[in-house]
């Protein structure tokens, strides 16, 4: 005697079996991949447009929950700092504890300890900034700029403060990873301060997670499409023998 969508031979057991587990396996990657960006990430809201060309006014964002410890150069950041009217706000970083910054060279460009930084991610047609400044970041701090060069209200605001326009690396909450709507995508690590000590930071986790995502949404879809083929393929199978019986 013979079960629907089994042979003789017990393929069809053997393949409901995989199908479980592929439907398993699946959730669990689609769960655990979920529960792991939701603890890695948090989304966040751009408010203004001082980070445009790179992130528009209104986009949402995936950040990166770090220590101040481990950001970079060129990270896009979102911080909180009681001089900066203590709410969350998203900037780049241009400096860390111990840079001189000054702008701009004869060439338009921003320099860190005397070098010039290409920043690609600025508009090809604007300077660095609009008006000359120099600054000399304490130890654990950071000094921070819009990439909209023109309007961001950023360190250069603050220059006269205590910290000459900086924040201490506590006041980060998130490094900025990817814009999730408009699904734009990752956002690179500028390679102009990889020269520099310290180098760039490593992307986040996020296209790990989405990937694993992905192969569970895949493997419960297939393993649940299983079934009902299996029983039609075996149907047939049945018709096809009485048939030729016949």
């Amino acid at each position: 005697m013979s079960g629907t969508g089994r042979t003789g031979d017990g393929r069809g057991r053997l393949g409901s079996m995989l199908s479980g587990l592929a439907v398993a396996v699946g959730c669990v990657l689609f769960l655990g991949g979920f529960a792991w960006a939701a603890v890695v990430y948090k989304p966040y809201t751009v408010p203004t447009d001082s980070m445009t060309p790179t992130v528009q006014a209104g986009d949402r964002v995936l950040a990166q929950r770090i220590d101040g410890d481990e950001v970079r150069r060129g990270d896009v950041v979102i911080f909180t700092d009681p001089a900066w009217g203590n709410m969350p706000m998203v900037k780049r970083v241009v400096g860390v504890g111990g840079d001189k910054i000054a702008c701009c060279g004869k060439d338009g460009r921003l320099t860190i300890n005397g070098k010039p930084v290409e920043e690609s991610y600025l508009r090809s047609e604007d300077p660095a900034s609009g008006e000359d400044f120099t600054a000399e970041v304490p130890q654990g701090q950071l000094f921070l700029l819009g990439d909209e060069r023109r309007s961001s209200l950023d360190s250069r605001v603050h220059l006269t403060d205590p910290g000459h326009g900086s924040v201490p690396r506590g006041s980060v909450q998130a490094r900025v990873d990817a814009i999730a709507w408009p699904m734009d995508g990752m956002i690179e690590r500028p390679q102009a301060f990889a020269a520099l000590p310290g180098g760039v930071s490593s992307p986040g986790p996020l296209k790990l997670q989405l990937t694993a995502l992905g192969v569970g949404v895949v493997l419960i879809l297939g393993g649940a499409a299983y079934g009902p083929v299996a029983a039609r393929a075996a149907r047939r199978g049945r018709e096809r023998t009485v048939a030729g019986a016949r």
